[in-house]
């Protein structure tokens, strides 16, 4: 990989003038002319990867931009889709995407019954394979579009999420990467009685020790642990229990793996990300909830290169801290110490969740660099001194 710098496309939220132009649509046209999708061939199949959220989870990438982006692909002469999960697509609607709303097929990832895939090798911990979304083997381009927000497993939810998870089919993603964590062993099996099992599950607050008594199964769910320590500190005097960073870092790690087995499919030419880092929740958008944005609104980031662009974000969000009046009880373990060198995504969902994991990972694989070179378009220093319209009137012919 070289170690030339990547440009890292930011428009921010805050616009110097009140002028379209400077305005955050303004800037997101001015970032699709950046990124270049001139290298999107003529009648090009371009598969716009985002998340359609859930039930009443609305705080996902609105579709006014949505259909900015669609529209930019049709100028370049490619033929674009959405494409999430099955169940996301069919309930869309409820969150307004539509075809006509976004102005392109809403297509599902890997088929109406989530079984169009593709089988790859995979050969991590104890994930041998995984179906790749056949959607996303077949399509030409790829538009990661993502909601930059944080997420209860891996800390970040950004451009390697969204295609890690949502680019294969849900067994896949629900019991195959959710569950890597399992690869290294964390307990004791000869000291774990049924009684002190039990013992055990009764320690965790979050709920995320789990004994099955008739199986004779004891697992941790690594996904909601925010790392109390309860559950050690009752086991001190047994050491039944060794939780390691390692089994949280599984998870990064099979992220960057499956990310890159996506990219594969993709020349390099034909990848664009885009993260819109506004309405930034603390936990994905799986949730299919509204939750208080706990990092104000920051901007869009993008460019093509996946490690760049979700660092960049990283980096951004930490800068932009976080807005402790607007973090949920829920969270309790957090950390506020500001003299802590924890990420604010680390402060809500424990130390072991590093989200800058991913990007580690994702350049030792060759995906792209942490080197990046932040190039904002029409900064509100750059604009505001810019002549700003007469009038902020509607400017279309009216109706009357």
């Amino acid at each position: 990989m070289s170690s030339k710098p990547s440009p890292v496309f930011f428009g921010s939220v805050i616009n110097g003038t009140q002028a379209r132009f400077a305005s955050f649509a303004g800037k997101l046209n001015k970032i699709i002319e950046k990124l270049d999708f001139s290298t999107i061939d003529k009648k090009d199949k371009v598969a716009i990867k985002m998340h359609l959220g859930f039930h009443d989870g609305y705080q996902t990438v609105p579709v006014f931009f949505v259909r900015r982006i669609v529209k930019a692909v049709k100028d370049a002469g490619g033929y674009p889709f959405v494409t999430d999960n099955p169940t996301a697509v069919y309930n869309a609607v409820d969150r307004g995407y539509t075809a006509e709303t976004c102005g392109c097929p809403i297509i599902p990832v890997a088929g109406v019954k989530d079984g169009y895939t593709k089988k790859v090798e995979i050969n991590f911990g104890n994930v041998k394979t995984l179906e790749l979304a056949g959607v996303m083997h077949d399509a030409d381009v790829l538009v990661d579009l993502t909601h930059a927000k944080g997420h209860n497993t891996c800390g970040f939810g950004g451009a390697f999420k969204n295609i890690a998870l949502g680019g294969y089919h849900g067994p896949s993603r629900w019991n195959k990467i959710h569950g890597v964590e399992h690869s290294i062993p964390y307990f004791d099996k000869d000291k774990i009685t049924p009684e002190y099992a039990k013992k055990l599950v009764e320690t965790c607050p979050e709920d995320c020790i789990k004994y099955d008594e008739e199986k004779d199964e004891f697992k941790i769910l690594f996904g909601m642990c925010n790392q109390c320590w309860k559950c050690m500190e009752a086991d001190k005097d047994v050491g039944a229990l060794d939780i390691k960073q390692e089994n949280f870092a599984m998870f990064q790690e099979l992220l960057a793996i499956a990310s890159k087995e996506v990219l594969k499919t993709f020349d390099e030419k034909k990848q664009f990300f885009i993260n819109f880092a506004i309405d930034i929740t603390g936990a994905c958008d799986c949730w299919g909830l509204a939750q208080p944005p706990v990092i104000h609104d920051i901007g869009i980031i993008a460019g093509r290169d996946i490690v760049a662009v979700d660092h960049a974000t990283l980096d951004l969000i930490a800068k932009a801290g976080l807005v402790e009046s607007l973090i949920p009880p829920y969270y309790r373990n957090l950390n506020l110490d500001p003299e802590a060198d924890l990420h604010p995504f680390q402060r809500l969902h424990g130390p072991m969740k590093n989200p800058y994991l991913v990007t580690e990972y994702g350049e030792k694989l060759g995906l792209g660099t942490r080197n990046y070179e932040l190039v904002e378009v029409l900064s509100p220093e750059e604009t505001k001194d810019m002549e700003a319209p007469q009038t902020v009137s509607e400017a279309s012919p009216s109706f009357f």
